[in-house]
C-alpha cells in the first residue's frame, strides 16, 4: 500500500513557475515509477510526466515538453513536477500517481494522490 500527498498547487501569472511535489509513504517507494497527471472538470484525465523508479527514464506530454520537468528523490520518498513557462491551458488539478512501470495512461497507475489545483491566469 502507498499513500501519495500532494502539494505546491496555486495561482501564477502566465509565465511564471511552479513546484509540485508528491511525497509517499512506505518503504518501497523506489520500486514504483511515479506519474503526473491532470484534470479538468468533464475533461479526462490527462497524462503530464512520468518517471522511473531509478529515475533513469523520464516521459513527457508533448504539451510540457521543454518547460516541465519531472524528478524524485527516493531518499525522502518524494517526486517533484517542477513548472516553468506556465500557460493558461495549464490550469488544472494536478495528481501524481503510483505504478509498477512508467506508463502514459491513467489505468496503468494503482495509487493516486488527492490533487492539487494549479491555476495559470493571462
Amino acid at each position: 500500500q502507498v499513500q501519495l500527498v500532494d502539494s505546491g498547487g496555486g495561482l501564477v501569472q502566465a509565465g511564471g513557475s511552479l513546484r509540485l511535489s508528491c511525497a509517499a509513504s512506505g518503504r518501497t517507494f523506489s520500486s514504483y515509477a511515479m506519474g503526473w497527471f491532470r484534470q479538468n472538470a468533464g475533461k479526462e484525465r490527462e497524462f503530464v510526466a512520468a518517471v522511473s523508479g531509478s529515475a533513469r527514464i523520464t516521459y513527457y506530454a508533448d504539451s510540457v515538453k521543454g518547460r516541465f520537468t519531472i524528478s524524485r528523490d527516493n531518499a525522502k520518498n518524494t517526486v517533484y513536477l517542477q513548472m516553468n513557462s506556465l500557460k493558461p491551458e495549464d490550469t488544472a488539478v494536478y495528481y501524481c500517481a503510483a505504478a509498477p512501470v512508467a506508463g502514459t495512461a491513467p489505468h496503468e497507475y494503482d495509487y493516486w494522490g488527492q490533487g492539487t489545483q494549479v491555476t495559470v491566469s493571462s
